[in-house]
């Protein structure tokens, strides 16, 4: 087995460096298109998170809208109850004076009319206002589950992330003071491989140690099928000096990107769709070029862990 091993690693350096121009350029181009693919999922993340602030701040108006309604409906309800004990108190006094005067109950009798005519403005008022707290009430409700709904997806994949990150780190206890990280940020897990667990100067064909760690985290990723995985390959600044296929540091930076790729893809549980190459080249630093541990960091693969966004999309698009 470790013989078969060692021979498809000759046979993929072999082919790796006889790429023709065409082959690379399509490379390249398949590289393109997938990264605009991962700059609109992220697009994506950022616009179902403003999409949840707008949810919550219509929330917090329609809470206020809500209160101003009690408001005006108790307000309406003291009116009523004011104006009926009046109406009460003027009929009680119509009845003591029918006995009297008819002069006096002809006017007595039209303050009573009056008077019924407001009670019932104000009742149709009440009633109004009633059904508008209602509606009100129903719109309240609905945000607060939409907001709800979109927090517990949120969450949840947060949640798998975690998780995600501690199998990750689980799988690659070996490796831990090798040059090898785990980190959650922004929604994403980060795996950066210094090129010392995996590469020697100038060369993109990936040692036994480091063959080893990028199997070990196949293993945990093909258990994940509904991850994005971008690998990055990045170098220092110093300008690369060997012979052959290369043409320099961006060049070095995307084949040894390609070669990670190619050692996931073995695994079949990995869907090569999810996967993504791309070489950065020297412009996206970690630490100083200025320093030899400064350049051993930035010498390095970063393997850049996305969930899929389907849920949330769906979501938005039912509300």
């Amino acid at each position: 087995m470790i013989k078969k091993t060692a021979l498809a690693v000759v046979t993929l350096a072999l082919a790796a460096s006889c790429v023709s121009p065409k082959v690379y350029k399509d490379l390249e181009a398949k590289y393109a298109d997938l990264k605009s693919e991962n700059r609109k999922l992220s697009d994506e993340n950022e616009a179902l998170l403003d999409a949840k602030t707008a949810a919550e701040n219509e929330l917090k108006q329609l809470k206020s809208a809500y209160d101003e309604a009690v408001a005006q409906r108790d307000k309406l309800q003291s009116d009523y109850d004011a104006t009926k004990a009046n109406y009460d108190a003027l009929k009680a006094s119509y009845d003591a004076l029918e006995k009297n005067s008819s002069a006096a109950i002809a006017a007595n009798s039209q303050k009573n009319r009056e008077l019924l005519a407001q009670l019932e403005a104000k009742e149709q008022a009440l009633a109004d206002e009633n059904a508008r707290l209602e509606k009100l009430k129903k719109d309240l409700e609905e945000r607060s589950n939409r907001v709800a709904e979109l927090e517990s997806v949120i969450a949840s994949k947060d949640a798998a992330m975690r998780a995600l990150k501690d199998a990750i780190s689980r799988a690659l206890t070996d490796f831990e003071g090798k040059g090898l990280t785990v980190e959650q940020r922004d929604g994403k897990v980060y795996v950066s491989m210094e090129n010392k667990l995996l590469f020697e100067s100038g060369s993109w064909a990936v040692g036994s140690e480091g063959r080893r760690a990028v199997q070990q985290l196949g293993s945990v990723l093909g258990e994940n099928p509904d991850i994005a995985v971008l690998i990055e390959g990045h170098t220092d600044n110093v300008p690369y000096q060997g012979s052959g296929p290369l043409t320099g540091n961006w060049d070095l930076s995307t084949k040894r990107a390609t070669a990670i790729v190619n050692i996931l893809r073995e695994n079949a549980s990995i869907n090569p769709e999810n996967l993504i190459a791309a070489g950065r080249g020297e412009y996206a630093p970690v630490a100083t070029n200025s320093t030899p541990e400064g350049r051993a960091k930035n010498r390095r693969i970063e393997v850049i862990l996305t969930p899929k966004l389907d849920e949330l999309s769906k979501l938005l698009s039912d509300n």
